[in-house]
Parts: structure tokens; sequence; C-alpha cells
């Protein structure tokens, strides 16, 4: 781990590995070194995460408050680390910052991976695409969070003061990003035909969040893009099935 600053943002940044680069853009859980797809990954690309701004330790400036800023950020830290493409793979909000940066500058983006993807508006105007995390008890957040809760939902109880402090950041910085509109950008999706990249979006067979015909009509939305699902995870497979998850992005990177 190491900050760099981009603008006037101190990014937390984490890089390892040789190869290719492949930029990792977390959840909105955040980005921790010690997560087991880490190792596959970083052991065939040079694997570069930063931490969203307002997330982990990475700071916030007053003037940023959306995905699309981010987005613009993130850009400039190709910039910065001379990097004219990457592969990227980005996990929910992640996602989202991803399709965001391949149409603002589609030839920067080799092959794109979205997991568990938002940032997009699909359906009738009268519902919500994506459930209202901040709407409903934690418990229930977990069932939609995770194909096995009991296993994979943290303990705060277990948790340091210092990955307490983190997690309700995070939380907080969610809420700016996506409170209104929630959870999409009401003009990506006319913007998402630019994309250049193969992209292979994957969901968990047990995610409550991001439903199958969401992913499809998403995936729907770029010129060339497939779907995968990952058996017995939820919103987060690269929490539940580190190994299948790594596969599947290696194999596609590797295509």
């Amino acid at each position: 781990m190491k900050t760099v600053k981009v603008a006037d943002v101190e990014l937390e940044l984490f890089e390892a590995g040789q190869g290719s680069p492949v930029l990792f853009l977390h959840g909105a859980s955040g980005f921790d070194q010690r997560q087991p797809f880490v190792a596959p990954l970083s052991a065939k690309h040079r694997l570069i995460a930063p931490s969203h701004p307002g997330f982990g330790k990475s700071s916030l400036p007053e003037w940023l408050d959306s995905i699309d800023d981010i987005a613009h950020v993130y850009l400039e830290l190709l910039d910065s680390l001379s990097l004219n493409q990457v592969d990227i793979v980005g996990c929910s909000i992640g996602g989202w910052i991803a399709a965001e940066m391949a149409t603002k500058s589609p030839e920067r983006v080799g092959r794109l991976v979205m997991i568990g993807p938002v940032g997009v508006k699909v359906g009738s105007q009268d519902k919500l695409d994506i459930p209202d995390i901040f709407a409903m008890p934690q418990a229930d957040v977990q069932k939609l969070l995770y194909h096995d809760p009991a296993r994979m939902a943290p303990d705060p109880s277990k948790m340091t003061d210092d990955e307490l402090a983190a997690m309700f950041r995070n939380r907080e910085t969610l809420a700016l990003l996506v409170w209104e509109p929630w959870m999409h950008n009401t003009k990506l999706k006319r913007r998402l035909h630019r994309v250049k990249a193969p992209a292979l979006f994957i969901r968990g067979a047990s995610d409550g969040l991001v439903s199958d015909a969401y992913l499809k009509a998403y995936a729907a939305l770029l010129p060339n893009a497939r779907t995968l699902t990952i058996p017995a995870a939820g919103h987060a497979p690269h929490l539940e099935q580190p190994e299948a998850l790594a596969s599947a992005i290696l194999e596609f990177l590797g295509a």
C-alpha cells in the first residue's frame, strides 16, 4: 500500500505483480489486499487497486460527489502511471466507475470485467432496479449480499477500531455517491454504445441486489458483452468464490 496524489485527491493505492496491467475497482465494502482473489490475479498481472475517494484511507475533497467524478480521477491516475491502456475489473459500484471510464476514453480499456455492476436504469421508472439497502435492517441487507450470510457477514465485535472506522466511512461515502438518483447515472445508458472493449458481466447466482434480468439488460447496452453466473455466490463472488471468479477473469483477460 502507498499513497499517491491525483489532482487534489490523496489516493490509497495497492500494487502487486508484473505483466499486463489490471485496474481493480472495489465495491462498497472497500479493498483489502488480504482478500483471497488478490494473489491469483497478481500472479499473472500487474494488479493496481486504488481505494476510491472517501473509502479506506483515500481523501474526499469537497467537490467530489459523484461516480462520474471518480471516473475522471482514475483516468488521470492512468496518466500519472503512464498507462495508455489497461484491463479493468470492477465490482458493484466499481463496475459503474469502470463503465463511466470506458465511455469517456474507450481506447484506454483493453478488456472489461463487470462483477455485479450497478450504474444504469433498465426497469420501469416507478420501481427501483436495485433494492434500497439504507431502508432495511442490516441483517436483511446481508441476506441480499451473500449466498451464505452466516459465514460471510462481517462481525463488528471482532473488528479493530480502524476497521470499524473504515466500514462506517465507506457506508457514508456510498450514500453520498449513489443516493439521488439511486444507484445509477441517468445518462450512462445513452453512452455505453461507445465502449470498444470486449466485456464480461459476472453475477453470483444468489445475488439479491443485481438480478439476472438487470445484468443481461445492462450487458445488452454494450456492443460486445456476454454474461456469466458464478454458483454459490451472492453480490460478492470475489469473496465467496474467489478461485472460480479469478479463473473466469484470467481466462477472459487472456482470450
